[in-house]
């Protein structure tokens, strides 16, 4: 099977989905995100400081991604939110149920290796594991 249908993983669709980050993973509302911020414990890390609260115990978690007026103009900003919303599209399956997250960027996370971004991710998820 050959031509622009047959996708080099069009039978790999199973593994393909773990990777997602679909709008009902994301928390995009402010009174979900204010719920955070005042329910959950915070966990700072260099790049970031992270809101974890407890929803529902049989819930999908969901990440809210947050990056203040402070670390620049909005192409600096959505170039943040951008490489953190990739570094959590990639952990979230290490992400138990029932958890909602927001994460406030810091100014650290404009130039930080990707590769620490994903250590910094897995760690705040390991966390909210225990």
């Amino acid at each position: 099977m050959s031509g622009p249908s047959a996708g080099p993983n069009k039978g790999n669709e199973a593994s393909k989905s773990r990777f997602t980050f679909p709008k009902s993973a994301r928390l995009l509302r402010r009174k979900d995100f204010q719920r955070v911020y005042e329910q959950g414990f915070r966990v700072v890390t260099a790049y970031f400081t992270a809101f974890c609260a407890r929803s529902e115990p049989t819930a999908a978690s969901r990440v809210g991604l947050a990056a203040a007026r402070t670390l620049g103009k909005a192409v600096r900003r959505n170039r943040i939110k951008r490489r953190l919303r990739e570094a959590v599209r990639l952990q979230r399956w290490r992400l138990p149920e029932g958890w909602d997250i927001v994460i406030q960027a810091r100014e650290g996370a404009a130039d930080a290796p990707f590769a620490e971004l994903m250590k910094a991710v897995e760690r705040l998820f390991a966390r909210c594991r225990s």
